[in-house]
């Protein structure tokens, strides 16, 4: 890659960023420095630079700051009770700028104050409590990306409830294969949802839901595609009721997320009040270096780790902005519209979206006044060439940070710095108290620049309290810490399932899942660089690899790759031809693809991550019904194409 950065901190980063600020106190020369004193002592790290620099609300000591740092089950601030909400409406002005947002059903950009959200927050906990709601009980949202959502969430936590939320376009099955798990006492729910121009109603989805969950006391509804359809205003009128919080154990329930849930049952991944206060204190205020007159969108729905990482971003200054629609309807351009009309700063989405907009032309600047300083990707690698198309095109004084984490921390293990340079290609840097390394097969350390298994050797605050229904912890430990049988007196590490190398900058190059790596001849490859290397070709807008292994166990793997071609693209000879030819000079020429099939889409997962292993499975020869679960899947019709070729592959008719 590349030497040169694609940019550099300006002198107002590097003298006056929250994160510059900490290394002139503690007299630390730089961010390596700094993220070395980090993880010398988690403990002393998460006390002082965090829990104490931010101020956190709290009764009870907060010694010690970690009890036992053995994991699974390190043990946090264990004589400390604090509220998530707490620290989102401290300090704030009723009459300063919460939220704005947007999407395909309300017109223009509705503006919520800081008054007008405690208000809507406070009316939603008295209904709650008027419903019998208590601490300990699980309130569960089907609701889209509107500031309601917020609301109920907020109110939900202040209760001493746990909250957790499926998109609307999640078909029932899906939705209950989740809520199903958690037992919810009271369900809010919406009418319907548009995206691309069309409206969805969910109110038969809503009443199967109903039928399926015989644990609701109560379900309210959200009047969306039709005001007159719900009983929102009913069933949460106006109160007098100030608005307060419940202070519950570091470690409480405050939300409920899931796992894809592709091959099986979703895991429920329960995280704690205190691990995500101080895990998005630490990202809002030092990574990111959030500022008060920030704007920060993020693309996301509200079954995407992503929602719960925005409305973290109301405990800084800042304020946030939602969209609910399609981003590519009626053009690409939608949200960069939205980043001008509302003075967006911060602007985060998918990997998947910036290259959509590479592949379309895109032009954000165009006839657009646009403010952003900062531009955030998560969810699947980010190509070098779509790093260099947010320098041609968003701008070359752009802060890209590209990140990774997910799900399972509602974080980032690695991500923004504001004190180190971006590379073409590269994350910037490990986040601050996270032990952060990359390791071989054997559980040893690997060299800067090879590949290896991304682990994190000490506890991170927001690493899961457990999973929902798993008593003795087990699925959790088989989950992230049964990989390695290390070696006594370190301890069982985190192994989260990506291939990762440490880079001579500091940073770091995610190669993709390591369940779906690519071992031709001995020699290891993660699909992302495949799929850098493919689609810096106009013609392929996405790409799927897999390998197959020989289902005797004798022979030769297969290595089939399938391409969506651009509009009025044909594979022709010239075209494959381009293909192995840049595989080959870019990645390996034992990486060439055996076979090249067009297909109309990749299949991907609600959240939109490719559905290698579950493919994989199925040219395998496992039965298509486990192999994927197609109500988890984003496009089930695109797994339905791999069925039918599996099928037509072993000799068998199509469906």
């Amino acid at each position: 890659m590349p030497d040169a950065p694609l940019w550099s901190p300006a002198d107002d980063l590097l003298r006056d960023s929250e994160m510059a600020r900490l290394c002139d106190e503690l007299g630390l020369a730089d961010a390596a420095a700094l993220h070395a004193w980090s993880v010398a002592d988690v403990g002393r790290f998460w006390r002082t630079a965090v829990w104490d620099r931010f101020d956190v609300l709290h009764d009870g000591p907060a010694e010690p700051a970690l009890a036992d740092a053995r994991m699974p089950g390190a043990v946090w601030f264990p004589h400390a009770r604090l509220s998530f909400p707490e620290h989102v409406f401290r300090g704030k002005d009723d009459e300063a700028l919460a939220l704005q947002a947007a999407g395909e059903v309300r017109d223009g950009i509705d503006v919520w104050t800081w008054g007008r959200l405690r208000a809507e927050t406070a009316r939603i906990r008295a209904g709650l409590r008027a419903m019998g709601v208590m601490q300990g009980d699980r309130v569960v949202g089907y609701l889209p990306h509107v500031p309601e959502t917020v609301a109920a969430f907020l109110a939900t936590a202040s209760l001493g409830a746990t909250w957790s939320c499926c998109s609307p376009d999640f078909g029932s099955r899906t939705v209950v294969d989740r809520f199903a798990q958690i037992e919810p006492t009271v369900l809010l729910a919406v009418d319907g949802y548009a995206y691309g121009g069309r409206r969805f109603d969910r109110r038969g989805v809503v009443a199967e839901l109903e039928a399926a969950l015989p644990s609701l006391r109560r379900t309210v509804r959200l009047g969306y595609l039709d005001p007159a359809a719900g009983d929102w205003s009913s069933a949460f009128p106006e109160t007098d009721e100030p608005l307060a919080f419940a202070r519950v154990p570091f470690d409480h329930p405050l939300w409920i997320l899931y796992s894809s849930g592709t091959t099986g049952l979703p895991k429920a991944i329960v995280h704690g009040h205190g691990g995500i206060v101080l895990e998005h204190l630490k990202t809002w205020r030092l990574q990111h270096d959030t500022r008060p007159d920030d704007r920060v969108l993020w693309f996301t729905t509200t079954g995407w780790v992503m929602w719960n990482y925005l409305v973290a971003g109301l405990m800084t200054d800042a304020s946030i902005v939602l969209f609910d629609g399609n981003p590519g309807y009626p053009s690409m351009d939608v949200l960069w519209q939205l980043c001008a009309d509302a003075g967006v700063t911060v602007f985060g989405t998918g990997a998947a979206y910036l290259h959509g907009c590479l592949k379309a032309g895109t032009k954000p600047r165009d006839g657009r006044a646009l403010r952003i300083r900062a531009v955030g990707s998560t969810g699947s690698p980010l190509s070098p060439e779509g790093f260099r198309w947010v320098y041609d095109e968003v701008g070359p004084d752009t802060w890209l940070f590209s990140a990774s984490g997910g799900t399972d921390i509602a974080g980032a293990f690695v991500g923004a710095n504001p004190l180190v340079p971006v590379y073409e290609g590269e994350l910037q840097a490990p986040g601050l108290g996270v032990d952060l390394q990359a390791w071989d097969d054997d559980g040893r350390p690997v060299a800067t620049g090879e590949v290896g298994e991304l682990v994190v050797t000490q506890p991170m605050p927001s690493m899961p309290v457990g999973f929902w229904n798993d008593p003795d912890g087990a699925r959790y430990r088989d989950a992230y810490f049964a990989h390695y049988d290390v070696e006594e007196g370190r301890g069982p590490v985190w192994r989260h399932g990506d291939w990762i190398s440490l880079t001579a900058h500091g940073g770091a190059v995610i190669h993709g899942r390591s369940d779906s790596t690519i071992n031709r001849g001995g020699i290891r490859m993660g699909t992302a660089e495949i799929y850098a290397a493919v689609l810096a070709l106009d013609e392929i807008v996405d790409a799927m690899v897999v390998d197959v292994p020989p289902t005797d166990g004798s022979g030769e793997a297969w290595m089939p790759l399938f391409v969506v071609l651009a509009e009025g693209a044909q594979l022709t000879d010239e075209l494959r031809d381009a293909l192995v030819r840049r595989v080959r000079a870019d990645c390996s020429p034992r990486h060439v693809p055996d076979e090249v099939h067009v297909v109309a889409q990749v299949p991907r997962t609600l959240t939109g991550k490719v559905l290698e292993v579950p493919v994989k499975r199925l040219l395998m020869g496992h039965d298509p019904e486990r192999a994927a679960s197609r109500d988890a899947l984003a496009n089930p019709e695109a797994f339905q194409w791999f069925v039918d070729f599996a099928r037509e592959r072993a000799g068998a008719p199509s469906a």
